[in-house]
C-alpha cells in the first residue's frame, strides 16, 4: 500500500462510508484530473461518471476556470463579507439573479445570500422562511412540509426536512418536527398505477395522479384544523439521494398550484439539479415553477470551491429591514461567505454554461444518453432505468418481475461500482441504484464507454 493510502487509513474518516469495510482495501488515491478523466497515484486513468459527486460540470483542470481563479488569487483570496463588499461576489450575485428569473416570472428572486455548501444553503432558506412567515403575521409557529425520500443536507435544519430513515432517523431527537407528503416513485407506485414509457422517463401510463390528490387532501385537512402549512421544501424533477427518482411530467407544476392556492411558500433545493444538469439552467423552470427560495451549490463553482447561495424575493428581504436598535437583521453567517476565489470560479462556470458550444454539447449528450442507457433494459437484474437530462440511473433488483430488492448485506450496488472501477469508470452507488452523471465536456466515445462498462459490470455481479 502506498504512503498516501496508509495515511488515509490511519487518519481520515470518510463520509457516508462504513469504515470497517473501507479499511479492508487499498483506496484509489486521485492525484490529478483533466476534462472527464481522473488519474490515480499508480497512473491508472478513470472516467469520472459521477462528476465528482455531482459537482464538476465542466471537467477537471478546466483552463478557463483555472485562469479566472489564478487571476483572482493574484489579487486576494478572501476577505470578510461582514462589513465589507467585494467585486466578484457582487457581480456573481447579479448574474445569479439574472439566470434565476425567467422572462415573465410569477415572482422575482432578487436577493442572494452566500454560504458554503448545499446544506447551509437550505439552512438559510429554512431560517429566512421561518422568520418571514412570523414577521408577516401569518403564524407564530410555521409548519414545514417535505416529501418522502427527501434529502436536503446534513445540518440540523436540513436534516429536519429530510425523510430518508437510513440517513436521518438516528438524529430524530435533535430535529424540529416536519410533516411528509407522498412523493412519486413511479417504479414502485403505492397505488400500482404508473407504468413508465421507455421512450420518456417522465411520462407514465395509467397514472391518475393519486399522489397529487393525497397532497391536496393533506394540505386541505391541515388548513381546516386551523394550523395550515407554511412552506414546502422540494427537489425539482428528480430526488437524488433517494435513488435518482424522477417526477412525472406536470407533477411539480401541480404541487406549485396547490401551494399557491393555500398561501404556502416554495423552497426549491436546486443543489443537485441546478446549472444545466436537467437541461434547463434550473430544474424548477422546466415546469414553469418559480419558488420563493432557491438553494444552489455543488455545480455553482463547477466543483472548484465549496460555495453556495440562497436566492429569495424582495418581500422576504424587506421583512428584515429596520432600525439598528430593532434587531431585525438576519443573524446568520459564515466565515467564507462571498469568498472571492469561489465567486470567480462560479462566474467563469456561468460564462461557460451560457456559451453556445456548452449548450450544444449538453443537448447532444442528453440525446446520446437516452439512446445508450435504454440499451440496458434486458440486462439481468435491471428493474428500472431512470433518466432526466444528463442524469441517468439503473435500479438493480433480485427479481425484475416482482421488483424484489436484493438483500442489503449483498452490497450489490457497491460491488457493481467496484467492478466499474476495475474497468476504468468511477461512480458512486445509491444503494442498488447506479447513477451515470457525466461532466458536460464528456465526449461521445467516453459516454458510450461509461454505459458499456456499466453493462459489463452489471453482468459480472448480477449474472444468474
Amino acid at each position: 500500500m502506498n504512503r498516501i493510502a496508509e495515511l488515509d487509513h490511519r487518519y481520515i474518516w470518510h463520509p457516508f462510508t462504513q469504515m470497517k469495510d473501507w479499511l479492508r482495501e487499498e483506496p484509489i488515491v486521485i492525484i490529478s484530473g483533466k476534462d472527464s478523466t481522473l488519474e490515480d497515484i499508480n497512473g491508472n486513468i478513470y472516467l469520472d461518471a459521477n462528476s465528482s459527486i455531482w459537482t464538476n460540470i465542466h471537467g477537471h483542470n478546466n483552463p478557463y476556470i483555472n485562469d479566472a481563479v489564478i487571476k483572482q488569487l493574484n489579487k486576494i483570496a478572501h476577505s470578510s463579507a461582514l462589513g465589507l463588499a467585494n467585486e466578484p461576489a457582487s457581480i456573481l450575485a447579479s448574474e445569479l439573479v439574472s439566470a434565476a428569473n425567467p422572462d415573465t416570472p410569477s415572482k422575482r428572486l432578487e436577493k442572494v445570500f452566500f454560504s458554503d455548501n448545499g446544506s447551509t444553503a437550505l439552512e438559510v432558506a429554512i431560517k429566512l422562511a421561518y422568520e418571514f412567515i412570523r414577521r408577516a403575521g401569518k403564524t407564530e409557529s410555521p409548519r414545514f412540509l417535505s416529501f418522502q425520500g427527501a434529502y436536503h443536507g446534513d445540518t440540523i435544519g436540513a436534516v429536519s426536512v429530510g425523510h430518508i430513515d437510513l440517513f436521518h432517523k438516528a438524529y430524530s431527537g435533535l430535529l424540529f418536527k416536519t410533516d411528509t407528503l407522498p412523493a412519486p416513485y413511479c417504479y414502485r407506485c403505492k397505488w400500482n398505477k404508473a407504468e413508465p414509457e421507455r421512450a420518456d422517463a417522465r411520462k407514465y401510463r395509467r397514472c391518475n395522479w393519486e399522489c397529487i390528490r393525497q397532497v391536496h387532501k393533506q394540505i386541505t385537512e391541515q388548513k381546516e384544523r386551523g394550523a395550515p402549512y407554511s412552506a414546502i421544501v422540494y427537489e425539482p424533477l428528480i430526488q437524488g439521494a433517494a435513488g435518482m427518482i424522477p417526477q412525472p411530467q406536470h407533477w411539480l407544476r401541480q404541487i406549485a398550484e396547490i401551494a399557491d392556492e393555500n398561501d404556502i411558500l416554495l423552497i426549491a433545493d436546486e443543489v443537485f439539479t441546478g446549472f444545466g444538469r436537467t437541461g434547463a439552467m434550473f430544474a424548477s423552470h422546466r415546469e414553469d415553477v418559480q419558488p420563493d427560495f432557491m438553494a444552489l451549490a455543488k455545480a455553482m463553482t463547477s466543483g472548484y470551491m465549496p460555495m453556495a447561495a440562497t436566492l429569495t424575493t424582495k418581500p422576504v428581504f424587506n421583512a428584515f429591514l429596520g432600525e439598528y436598535e430593532e434587531f431585525k437583521s438576519f443573524f446568520h453567517g459564515h466565515s467564507f461567505t462571498a469568498n472571492q476565489l469561489g465567486s470567480s470560479a462560479a462566474l467563469a462556470s456561468l460564462q461557460l454554461l451560457h456559451s453556445h458550444e456548452c449548450t450544444r454539447q449538453r443537448q447532444r449528450l442528453i440525446s446520446l444518453m437516452a439512446e445508450e442507457i435504454d440499451g440496458l433494459w434486458n440486462l439481468p437484474a435491471v428493474g428500472d432505468i431512470r433518466r432526466e437530462g444528463l442524469i441517468a440511473a439503473v435500479e438493480l433488483v433480485a427479481n425484475p418481475s416482482t421488483k424484489e430488492p436484493f438483500p442489503y448485506e449483498q452490497q450489490i450496488g457497491l460491488r457493481v461500482c467496484k467492478a466499474l472501477a476495475r474497468r476504468g469508470v468511477l461512480t458512486r452507488n445509491v444503494g442498488d441504484v447506479i447513477p451515470v452523471i457525466p461532466p458536460y465536456c464528456t465526449t461521445d466515445a467516453q459516454l458510450r464507454k461509461m454505459i458499456a462498462v456499466l453493462a459489463d459490470a452489471v453482468q459480472e455481479v448480477c449474472a444468474v
